[in-house]
């Protein structure tokens, strides 16, 4: 079976489908998230890792050469200046597999997204 073809329905089966080094990547990702985003629920979306929090609030997923980190245009949009080194299009960073992943910086990009889903679910209240 073509691996596009393979439906993958949990992060655990996406992660295990690399190599050690980029599975421990992806780990981190997870851990990261998990902790800015305990109340979030893991899911698969677009057959990427995603959680979601009143929407979905972050996804990433492995390329060629870099991690795909999606936190939503206004994830990219809030962080802007601090994302200069790395290439990013509206809603999406890459960050390249040859360098050091910016995990700090991630987990300040989630905590806003949290805060942005809190006020949505707010507003969606009233």
């Amino acid at each position: 079976m073509e691996e596009s073809a393979i439906k993958i329905e949990t992060i655990d089966a996406y992660i295990s489908r690399y190599d050690e080094d980029v599975q421990a990547i992806l780990q981190e990702f997870r851990r990261v998230i998990k902790e800015e985003a305990p109340d979030a629920i893991e899911k698969i979306s677009y057959q990427m890792p995603t959680f979601y929090l009143n929407g979905n609030l972050v996804h990433f997923a492995v390329q060629k050469n870099h991690i795909g980190f999606y936190p939503a245009p206004s994830g990219v949009a809030a962080f802007k200046e601090e994302l200069t080194e790395y290439k990013t299009s509206k809603g999406a960073i890459q960050f390249p597999l040859t360098k050091p992943i910016p995990y700090e910086l991630v987990r300040r990009i989630v905590r806003f997204r949290v805060e942005e889903a809190k006020q949505k679910k707010e507003q969606n209240k009233k």
